[in-house]
């Protein structure tokens, strides 16, 4: 599995422009507004979720986005969705609870989970998510971040939650 250090290097051999701020532990969107510090660019809560024919989904989303998980389940055909536990975290992306983020989709070798970004995500210049730990924040334009994640094989599905549909796959 990567682990932060991998992930740093594997940014950096191409992409030059991301910050990096190491903090306290963040665990929850509380948390980071009161802990993150003036950090530039949209942030974001993770959720990993998963249904009862065991399909996996993350879904990255603006912090203070309220997400109707039954609507969002309805809109994407992945019938009743909640949230997946910790050891399922671990085994499709190799990270802890409160590290939730989709660089941890680089772990998820045979693509088992399917990523959706919220659109408001994928319009704003910078965004910003941890580096599969919790103590740092990873601050990079959203361009260079999709391109990143399609270098890499992974699928994103751009979605709207004022229509509660996807908008764009890539």
């Amino acid at each position: 599995m990567l682990t932060k250090t991998d992930l740093f290097e594997l940014l950096s051999a191409k992409y030059k422009n991301f910050q990096i701020h190491d903090h306290e532990a963040l665990f929850s969107v509380e948390d980071s507004e009161n802990l993150r510090g003036e950090i530039e660019g949209a942030h974001t809560k993770n959720l990993f979720l998963k249904n009862k024919k065991n399909n996996f989904f993350l879904f990255s989303c603006d912090e203070n986005a309220k997400v109707d998980l039954k609507l969002f389940s309805k809109s994407i055909d992945a019938k009743n969705l909640s949230f997946a536990n910790a050891g399922y975290l671990e085994q499709y992306l190799g990270i802890k609870p409160g590290s939730v983020s989709p660089f941890a989709l680089l772990n998820d070798k045979n693509n088992i989970v399917k990523f959706y970004l919220d659109d408001k995500l994928y319009n704003s210049e910078i965004i910003n998510f941890h580096p599969l730990i919790n103590t740092t924040t990873i601050s990079i334009k959203t361009s260079e971040f999709i391109n990143f994640l399609l270098e890499n094989n992974k699928n994103i599905h751009i979605f709207s939650l004022d229509s509660y549909s996807v908008v764009k796959v890539l």
